[in-house]
């Protein structure tokens, strides 16, 4: 039997978000779940993306113009939902939306899911204390009291009252546990790999100019100062008192644009302003390529209450990538990596993380043979084919039905 679920997400249409994109348009329509999506409007034209439907407003120059566009987006949406044509609403990652669905849902006798996929109220309140601390404004308060109210109206009234709850990882699962969401009503989705794209492409391995015969370090994702990159500096420091030819390439770039003016200001500082080139951002089919034409792949991510419960993409794609890869001690990165036991796992200390990257550029060939196994590792325990394939199961269990 097909399922049919009526999704709201915070996103652009159309988003290049695997866990939406491809988990909820490529990968579920194969076990019988299907989506119509409601998202924010794009500059881009639209696409289907596998999607039953796909439904954004028009777009707008104006945020504000395009942020009520999409509300109203949402509740004509939601009015137009009938039970017989939709098993579930499902809302990800926007409380006051949320609570409008629930409503909505429940007058309707529709089953109401609600999608963690970051800790949106907590980041909210963390940036706006962090400014508040440099400079006290009004807006700086309204952001703060927004988040606030957001998290009490999450945890007191949104999540008790959802049918089911989906978060990022276990270790989130487990903090909405402590938080009082019953662990019957809580399924952990965490990020993966779509195999079939990255697991079947033969991708050369590319250097950058000038850095042919360096041992080469790289790192792929955002550089948003939350981050904390400078930790990758400051080993990389470390390193060349072992490896002196060492660089180091960040393959990507921040929304922020300062952000990434004040890490190659610290690499400056710290006498690494040679060996530290920043890409911007590029497409898979580019960035890829430079990623696989380096020695090691680095994954550091900031340990706290915001990221330990996240469930990063890059490490994944690094052992897809049968890289040899260092990753720090984040919750989910240590699942990985001692599971697979393809990769390097360190504490967040740069030193240690340091050490890691000598034992690998010490001895590469080593290190690839390895790296080898994280192939198999991703595609039997972390490829959206098989997240898919439990997801899908989840929901035909919480609809009492059979996957078609």
């Amino acid at each position: 039997m097909s399922l049919k679920i009526l999704q709201l997400v915070p996103e652009s249409l159309p988003t290049f978000r695997p866990d939406v994109a491809v988990l909820f348009g490529k990968y579920l329509p194969r076990h019988g779940v299907a989506c119509d999506i409601v998202g924010m409007p794009s500059p881009q034209a639209p696409q289907a993306q596998g999607f039953r439907s796909v439904r954004t407003p028009r777009f707008h120059a104006s945020r504000l113009r395009r942020e009520l566009a999409f509300q109203l987006g949402c509740l004509r949406a939601l009015c137009g939902a009938r039970r017989a044509d939709c098993d579930a609403v499902q809302v990800r990652d926007m409380v006051p939306t949320g609570l409008l669905a629930l409503l909505i849902a429940r007058l309707k006798g529709i089953p109401f899911y609600y999608w963690v996929s970051y800790l949106i109220s907590e980041g909210r309140i963390e940036r706006a204390r962090s400014g508040l601390a440099q400079r006290a404004t009004l807006r700086g308060r309204l952001v703060l009291c927004k988040g606030l109210v957001e998290q009490w109206l999450l945890y007191r009234v949104l999540l008790p009252r959802a049918d089911h709850v989906f978060v990022q990882s276990e270790a989130m699962l487990q903090m909405m546990r402590g938080k009082g969401v019953a662990a019957g009503r809580l399924s952990a989705v965490p990020m993966g790999v779509d195999m079939e794209v990255l697991g079947q492409q033969a991708i050369e391995p590319v250097r950058p100019d000038g850095w042919h015969g360096v041992p080469l370090l790289a790192y792929l994702g955002t550089l948003d100062q939350s981050r904390q990159l400078e930790r990758l500096l400051d080993a990389l420091q470390i390193v060349r008192r072992d490896v002196p030819g060492a660089c180091l390439l960040l393959i990507g770039a921040s929304d922020t644009p300062s952000d990434v003016d004040e890490l190659l200001d610290h690499a400056r500082r710290a006498g690494l302003a040679d060996c530290v080139r920043v890409t911007g951002w590029l497409p898979s089919s580019q960035a890829w390529p430079l990623l696989a034409g380096a020695d090691a792949a680095l994954s550091y991510i900031p340990r706290g209450a915001l990221y330990d419960v996240s469930s990063p993409t890059k490490l994944l794609e690094y052992l897809a990538l049968r890289m040899p890869a260092v990753g720090n001690d984040s919750p989910d990165q240590v699942q990985v990596l001692s599971g697979s036991d393809c990769g390097w796992l360190t504490s967040s200390d740069p030193a240690a993380m340091a050490g890691a990257m000598v034992d690998i550029l010490r001895d590469v060939p080593a290190a690839r043979a390895r790296a080898q196994g994280g192939a198999a590792y991703i595609d039997a325990q972390r490829s959206y084919r098989v997240l898919a394939r439990e997801l899908a199961a989840c929901y035909h269990r919480l609809a009492g039905t059979v996957a078609s």
